[in-house]
């Protein structure tokens, strides 16, 4: 019988694997799709998720960050990681990193989708397959979520993110956070030749209109396209728990709350851990205190962001008050990173 069957070979369902393999468990990944995968994503690591991909032994290359910063067009903060650097990575190449991790230590990769899964005292099956533990890494939108009835109503305004790369050499070794009006735009370089750019707004509309809210970034975009646009959304995910019997959730399926601050990817490889941690205890019930305390300040922070976006007044304050309070924004960023 398997240890671990992980449904869903994106960074999260990777990184479970990984830890679980060098704990001495034998995991298995079902995953649908092929070859590295890509997603609308920020790709800016905080330094947590880069100590994090250093734990798993995964070789990851990208573009070294040294803080994130607050503009609009008036206005620009800075605020340094004080515990190491971030990266700016695609998505394919920490997919792909990731992946080459897993085969070496003896992750088997199974081509296939979870479907049906029927749970018992001692195990749970599913994809034709027993296993001790099934692990839901099945994305923002998860079925696997939604078959064990663990989704909740959101009642917050949707939103929505589109990304593009441009084929320029990055201008800054930050992840910028240009906001607008309408919404934000977060530049994020990861390579020596390629820049992404990400928009999030509660507004339905094309990428290039979004972009056009933003004109001094628009100005040091003539260059060419990289890549075409690709979408997530509604991002706000609300999730009852994140342990049904012996099925645990991870990475987006386990609940998100938005992209506004960019930790997305570093909580998920960090809840990997956490998860096979309590597995190894022999506690699986533990994960959901766990989890609630790996993400406990992302909640509470990007919620206040979010709070105050949805409002035009105090919208406007938000980068005004981290240039004029330096400080206070750093100690928010490493709070976060």
């Amino acid at each position: 019988m398997i240890d671990v069957l992980v449904a869903g070979g994106g960074p999260a369902g990777l990184a479970t694997a990984v830890y679980a393999a060098m704990a001495g468990m034998e995991a298995v990944v079902v995953e649908p799709r092929t070859g590295p995968v890509d997603k609308a994503c920020g790709e800016g690591l905080m330094p947590s998720g880069v100590a994090a991909l250093r734990s798993l032994g995964a070789r990851v290359e990208g573009w070294p960050l040294r803080g994130i910063s607050y503009l609009d067009e008036r206005h620009h903060a800075q605020a340094l990681f004080r515990e190491g650097t971030g990266l700016g990575v695609r998505r394919t190449t920490l997919h792909a990193a990731l992946a080459e991790r897993a085969s070496e230590v003896g992750v088997k990769v199974v081509h296939g989708r979870v479907g049906d899964v029927r749970q018992h005292t001692d195990s749970v099956e599913a994809a034709g397959m027993r296993a001790r533990w099934l692990v839901a890494a099945d994305g923002l939108h998860s079925p696997l979520r939604a078959l064990l009835g663990l989704e909740l109503p959101s009642r917050a305004p949707r939103r929505y993110g589109l990304r593009r790369h441009y084929r320029v050499a990055p201008w800054t070794d930050f992840v910028e956070v240009h906001w607008a009006a309408r919404g934000e735009a977060y530049v994020t370089p990861v390579g020596g030749d390629l820049v992404g750019v990400a928009v999030l707004s509660s507004e339905r509309q094309g990428y290039d209109e979004h972009l056009a809210g933003f004109p001094g970034l628009l100005a040091r975009l003539e260059a060419p396209v990289a890549t075409s646009v690709r979408g997530a959304g509604p991002l706000r995910q609300r999730v009852r728990g994140r342990v049904a019997g012996r099925v645990l959730l991870v990475g987006d399926a386990a609940g998100y709350m938005d992209a506004l601050t960019g930790e997305g990817v570093s909580l998920g490889l960090l809840s990997a851990r956490a998860l096979v941690g309590c597995l190894r205890a022999g506690r699986p019930e533990a994960y959901e205190g766990a989890w609630r305390r790996l993400s406990f300040r992302h909640r509470l922070l990007t919620g206040a962001l979010l709070a105050a976006r949805r409002h035009p007044a105090p919208a406007r304050l938000i980068v005004p008050a981290a240039h004029h309070l330096p400080a206070l924004f750093t100690t928010t960023v490493n709070a976060l990173s």
